[in-house]
């Protein structure tokens, strides 16, 4: 055995131990001693408080949030209404959160047109997918709201991302394509 190749399998030893308690963190289950904490239903959104944002340059529909509802738990989850309006002038209106650091969504309930809320039949946390049914949610997890698995440090920090972020630029900064 020559000495780089002594050398060399020193310095990955030493590189793995002093990694182990970063990369312990990133073997750890974020589900683990998770508990998603209590919410209210917002007030139905208002036309004043709706933020536009882009989900994709083919989609004949426009997607908002509404900002009075923006909200980041105690929990991490990022909790909002959107609002989407198809080209043909259907609106849908629903209550959802996201979990960054899993990459997780959650309906909670649907808007009617009086104003109230259906609470979600199936209001289980899913994996976002980044298909053109949860592309709205992966266009505010990846593009807006989280920065990789940590979500924003509070309201204002998830507002000031909402209003700046331009679609797919972290992506292409981080090195990261969908």
């Amino acid at each position: 055995m020559n000495i780089l190749s002594i050398t060399l399998r020193g310095g990955l030893l030493a590189l793995a131990c002093l990694s182990a308690p970063s990369s312990a963190q990133l073997l750890s289950d974020p589900n683990e001693n998770w508990k998603e904490e209590e919410y209210t239903l917002p007030a139905a959104p208002r036309e004043a408080a709706l933020r536009e944002f882009s989900v994709s340059a083919t989609t004949p529909h426009r997607f908002y949030v509404d900002e009075d509802s923006l909200s980041v738990g105690e929990d991490g989850v990022v909790r909002f209404v959107l609002v989407v309006r198809s080209a043909g002038g259907a609106t849908n209106v629903t209550f959802e959160g996201i979990r960054c650091v899993t990459g997780e969504r959650r309906l909670y309930a649907s808007g009617r047109a009086n104003g109230e809320w259906s609470p979600a039949r199936n209001s289980a946390w899913e994996p976002i997918v980044d298909n053109s049914y949860d592309r709205p949610r992966a266009a505010l997890a990846y593009d807006y709201l989280c920065d990789g698995p940590a979500p924003p440090r509070n309201r204002a920090a998830a507002l000031k991302l909402l209003k700046t972020s331009q679609p797919g630029f972290r992506h292409l900064h981080e090195g990261i394509v969908r």
